[in-house]
């Protein structure tokens, strides 16, 4: 079955041909296999000809095609035997899953936002540790010392700080004074606090969010190239090319502000994106296939 372009749409998710080295996901399929199909008026008595765009009888089976809103999918489905409704709601009653690009930017922020979670574990964790450490750091200076020289031994490990230099940073850490030791602690729990805020902002998709992240990961990255003329390791050579990919992702989304977002969300998933992907109304009594799941052709909705 051939597919034709939808127009500024493009083609419709699922039809378009694999590229051979550059493969493009549908985020449109990923979400409708996760969390099922979208789909308007499963539940109403009787169909309208306005409802063609996501609803049609198929006079010749007495079933009913429904039309994913998300990912273009049509469903062959029973009429209700009990209808709820009498017809399916108006499309101003109607809100429209996410698709194209905005989809796919869900995605993305929710990935940075796993992200940022792993920072706010890994930084509370030291904030803390930094301050039962400056509470018990009398306690704890022997008993820290014997555990990890009988460990570094046992590895066969240098047992002297003359040939340890972790040995060596632990002795200038029991060495640091309180105030510093707690300063060092509420900058840790306040940069915690602060990528746990960007978690929670990011996952649901606040503006605010997307801002507060660039700007916070743009202020680190010259800390973070800093560190790698002292030392590199891969740790710090991952987080640094994440944090660039993160900022170059955001300085190119962020580009027009909150209107030119609400633009392209209802570009690429408001009811015009749907009518310049919607197939023609098909012949009277024509059966579409049951493994039919996408539309034959994003023509422009005929009238039924």
């Amino acid at each position: 079955m051939s597919v034709s372009s939808s127009g500024a749409g493009g083609v419709v998710p699922g039809t378009e041909a694999p590229r051979r080295f550059r493969p493009r996901l549908r985020y449109e399929l990923m979400s409708c296999g996760l969390t099922g199909h979208e789909l308007v008026g499963t539940d109403a008595g009787e169909l309208r000809s306005e409802d063609a765009i996501f609803a049609r009888p198929d006079p010749a089976t007495g079933l009913r095609w429904y039309r994913c809103l998300r990912c273009d999918a049509w469903v062959l489905l029973a009429p209700p035997d009990h209808p709820t409704r009498d017809c399916p709601p108006e499309r101003e009653q109607i809100e429209l899953p996410l698709r194209g690009r905005p989809l796919r930017d869900k995605y993305v922020l929710r990935l940075i936002a796993l992200d940022r979670v792993v920072h706010f574990l890994i930084l509370g964790a030291l904030a803390i540790a930094v301050f039962v450490f400056l509470h018990d750091r009398t306690q704890l200076r022997g008993s820290f010392y014997k555990v990890f020289i009988d460990l570094q031994g046992a590895f066969g490990g240098p047992t002297s700080a003359s040939h340890s230099t972790i040995l060596e940073d632990l002795r200038k850490a029991f060495a640091l004074k309180g105030s510093t030791l707690f300063t060092l602690g509420l900058i840790a729990a306040g940069y915690a606090v602060l990528e746990g805020v960007e978690a929670v902002g990011l996952w649901f998709r606040k503006r605010w969010a997307e801002y507060l992240t660039f700007v916070a990961t743009a202020l680190l990255l010259g800390p973070e190239v800093y560190e790698l003329t002292g030392r590199i390791t891969v740790f710090k050579v991952l987080a640094l090319l994440i944090n660039i990919a993160i900022v170059a992702y955001r300085l190119f989304g962020l580009r027009g502000g909150g209107q030119a977002e609400r633009a392209e969300i209802e570009r690429d998933a408001g009811w015009e994106a749907l009518e310049r992907a919607l197939p023609p109304a098909p012949p009277a009594g024509a059966i579409p296939s049951r493994d039919s799941t996408s539309p034959a052709s994003p023509a422009a909705p005929a009238g039924m």
